[in-house]
C-alpha cells in the first residue's frame, strides 16, 4: 500500500535532494517546490498527509505560508513540521502558535527528521477516542473526543502536541511530570526530542491558555504539573 504523501518546501536544492532521497527510500511520495507562493499552491491543489516546511525562503516566508496554510479551512488539518536554521526559541514559538506540530534544526540528521515524520504521521492516524469524558478546570474544557479545548466557552487554537501535552498534564492535576516522561506520554518511546523542545511546547501553550497558563507550572529540576 502506498504510504503518505510529503510536499518539502526547500530553496536549498542540496537539502530538497536529500530530503527528497531519503522520504522517497522510505516509501513516501515526494513532492517538492523552492518557494512560499509555490507550497501554497501545491498545497491546496494536491492536499498533502505532511508538510516540511522550512523558514527562510525567498519574498514569502515560511511563518507567512504556515499562517496562510492554517486559515484556509482546506489545508488547515494538514501536519506541518519546521525545518528551519533558526534555532531561536522566539522563531520556533512563533512557528508552534502559528499551528506548526514540531520543528527540526538544521543541519539535522535524516534519521531524526524520519523518525519525527513518522511520529507525526502517526498520531494523525490516531484518532482519538469519543469515549473519553471531558475535563472541566473552571472555564477550562478539555474534549478528549472532539479534540477540542475551550477557555470560558471559546474554543483555543492549540496545535495536536499542544492538545496532548495539556490532556496529559490536566488528567493528573498536582502530579509532576519529566522532560523524559512527557516526551515518551506525549510523543511515544521512539521520538528523538530534546528536553528544550518540551520547554518550548511549554512556553506556546501556556501563552495560548491566557490567565489559565498560571496552573501550567514548573516544578525547577525536575519538570511540570497543572496545579490543583
Amino acid at each position: 500500500m502506498a504510504k503518505e504523501r510529503v510536499l518539502v518546501v526547500e530553496d536549498d536544492e542540496d537539502i530538497l535532494e536529500l530530503l527528497k532521497y531519503n522520504l522517497t527510500r522510505e516509501g513516501y511520495r515526494f513532492t517538492g517546490v523552492t518557494s512560499g507562493e509555490a507550497a501554497l499552491k501545491a498545497a491546496a491543489a494536491d492536499l498533502p498527509d505532511l508538510i516540511l516546511l522550512d523558514l527562510m525562503l525567498p519574498e514569502l516566508d515560511g511563518l507567512e505560508v504556515c499562517r496562510r496554510l492554517k486559515l484556509n479551512p482546506a489545508t488547515a488539518p494538514i501536519p506541518l513540521i519546521m525545518v528551519t536554521a533558526k534555532g531561536e526559541e522566539a522563531d520556533i514559538v512563533a512557528g508552534l502558535e502559528l499551528g506548526a506540530d514540531d520543528y527540526i534544526t538544521k543541519p539535522f540528521s535524516p534519521r531524526v527528521l524520519l523518525a519525527r515524520v513518522r511520529s507525526v504521521l502517526r498520531r494523525r492516524r490516531q484518532a482519538p477516542s469519543p469515549k473519553d469524558a471531558p475535563l472541566t478546570m473552571g472555564g477550562l474544557t478539555l474534549h478528549p473526543g472532539r479534540h477540542e479545548v475551550l477557555v470560558e466557552g471559546q474554543p483555543l487554537d492549540l496545535t495536536a502536541t499542544e492538545f496532548r501535552l495539556l490532556h496529559l498534564l490536566v488528567q493528573k492535576p498536582g502530579w509532576v511530570f519529566t522532560r523524559g516522561q512527557i516526551i515518551r506520554l506525549v510523543h511515544g518511546d521512539d521520538y528523538p526530542a530534546s528536553d528544550r523542545s518540551v520547554d518550548v511546547q511549554v512556553v506556546s501553550l501556556r501563552k495560548k491558555l491566557g490567565p489559565y497558563g498560571k496552573f501550567l507550572e514548573t516544578v525547577r529540576g525536575v519538570g511540570y504539573r497543572w496545579k490543583e
